[in-house]
């Protein structure tokens, strides 16, 4: 279902895209459009894992500079049957992390070392699963098609200055210059809510992805309420000098009010570990039994047995 709602909001966000291209410069003004946010977003797509490490702060590490971490999240890639992604520390006391990379073969993992002095073994474990499943989800990839598309479609409501007004044959806009104001102000602002649903669409199916990685739902639930808790007390400056990537931590990393509402780039705190704890094998047990269906003792295991 998830998958299924994600390529309707993708579908949807095309068709925008091409219905204002076409209301503003006709086929020629949405090629124009179009070529140019894609060449934008194609060196974002390339390049956009070192900018955002960069940009964050963060060290890469290894199995001698950080053994515990590096050993966890190599336990957790042969879980999902993935390869190893690098390993990276970012000096920050807010507690937090991302994954970014275009595919598997070229992934990272990210976490702060707040998180890690915040959390236990078993949270953080659960943490990097979550950032794994976004990874084998390849959810970078969908959000960089949709920061092309959205780019593409902030790009043409500019272009409105040069083509809106006339309308003309070469030019057709049939609403006019009325139209041509709605549009460079409410398409840019339906374009982002595109995206931050797509976005939290993919949150909620990494929180499941990375509970079955882990084999302990109640993992993360644990540490999503220590983050969301320790996030909102605590600054991260660099994500608040850089707000366009928020979407990618595993938690708002910027101090935003929680209700899941239309303009939030994360789900609310509490339906996510609502669902997790529906994942986990007491809640299971308790619905079979009020089922009066033969009851199972045997528990999930994590990934260390």
């Amino acid at each position: 279902m998830s998958y299924a709602r994600t390529a309707l909001l993708l579908a949807g966000m095309t068709g925008l895209f091409l219905v204002i291209g076409y209301m503003l410069g006709g086929e020629t003004g949405i090629m124009i459009a179009f070529i140019m946010a894609l060449g934008m977003n194609a060196f974002s797509y390339w390049n956009s894992d070192k900018m955002i490490l960069r940009m964050h702060g963060a060290r890469e590490v290894d199995g001698q500079s950080a053994p515990e971490l590096y050993q966890m999240v190599a336990d957790l890639a042969r879980r999902a049957d993935m390869p190893m992604p690098r390993v990276y520390i970012m000096d920050n006391p807010q507690p937090n992390a991302f994954a970014t990379g275009r595919n598997p073969e070229n992934a990272a993992v990210a976490a702060t070392t707040g998180l890690l002095e915040m959390l236990s073994h078993e949270e953080i474990t659960g943490v990097m699963a979550h950032e794994l499943a976004h990874v084998k989800n390849r959810d970078t990839l969908i959000m960089t098609i949709t920061a092309t598309i959205a780019g593409a479609i902030s790009m043409l409501a500019n272009f409105a200055f040069f083509f809106g007004g006339s309308n003309d044959e070469e030019n057709p806009n049939p609403l006019g210059m009325v139209g041509t104001i709605l549009i460079m102000i409410f398409a840019p602002m339906a374009a982002m809510v595109v995206q931050m649903l797509i976005s939290r669409t993919r949150e909620y199916e990494a929180d499941r992805i990375g509970a079955e990685i882990c084999g302990q739902p109640m993992w993360l639930a644990s540490a999503l309420n220590k983050l969301d808790k320790g996030a909102s007390l605590i600054d991260n400056h660099r994500a608040e000098n850089n707000p366009a990537t928020a979407h990618m931590f595993i938690v708002n990393p910027l101090h935003t009010r929680k209700t899941d509402n239309l303009f939030s780039t994360h789900p609310n705190m509490d339906n996510r570990i609502a669902a997790l704890k529906d994942m986990s094998p007491s809640q299971s047990a308790k619905r079979t039994s009020r089922s009066k269906l033969p009851q199972s003792n045997q528990p999930t295991k994590g990934p260390w047995g």
